[in-house]
């Protein structure tokens, strides 16, 4: 099964991410990637390609082709499953928890984004906000498989930010743990 891991923003503009407290997304979403990444390559049904193989890698010349560069290389490499990995921001610094989108309900997305969640909600015990439908991101619209988008956490939560800063392999835990539900291998 070969899962494309998007780590969500580049290291520097163009389309670099949030900051809360102290925690940059952008350097959040490449290690959980990458120790998704690890946990998936240990199992020999899983084929993995990162959006961001080094912390350095930059994508595209403006926040369009950045997005574009994703997905162009999870659609010509065929992957069968892509997840896009954030996290979130809110003006209200006690909102907390982990989220996800997709482009439809009731699809083989939606399903996966629900074992997802719910592996997170295992292993970082934040709370889960649900799964809520958005046709207007990108890397949901234009990918050729299933694609998830998820937001594991609050930077602007000096709780979540914390937790994200400094115990990235549970956010990968959790995330795995997902796929595993997910795929039945379990």
């Amino acid at each position: 099964m070969k899962i494309y891991i998007d780590q969500g923003h580049n290291p520097e503009n163009p389309n670099a991410g949030a900051e809360g407290n102290g925690v940059r997304e952008q350097d959040v979403n490449y290690e959980v990637g990458i120790r998704l990444a690890e946990l998936l390559r240990q199992n020999p049904f899983f084929e993995v390609r990162l959006s961001r193989p080094t912390p350095d890698t930059q994508l595209g010349t403006s926040n369009a082709t950045s997005l574009a560069a994703r997905v162009d290389d999870a659609n010509n490499w065929g992957a069968d499953y892509f997840l896009s990995i954030h996290c979130n921001s809110n003006p209200n610094p006690s909102v907390s928890g982990s989220e996800m989108y997709v482009y439809s309900d009731d699809s083989p997305a939606d399903e996966l984004a629900e074992d997802l969640l719910d592996g997170l909600e295992d292993t970082t015990g934040l709370p889960n906000r649900g799964v809520f439908v958005n046709r207007n991101l990108y890397v949901l619209r234009r990918t050729r498989m299933p694609a998830v988008l998820a937001e594991l956490g609050y930077l602007s939560n000096p709780g979540d930010a914390a937790l994200l800063d400094t115990q990235p392999q549970l956010f990968a835990d959790g995330l795995y743990a997902g796929f595993l539900d997910y795929f039945d291998l379990v």
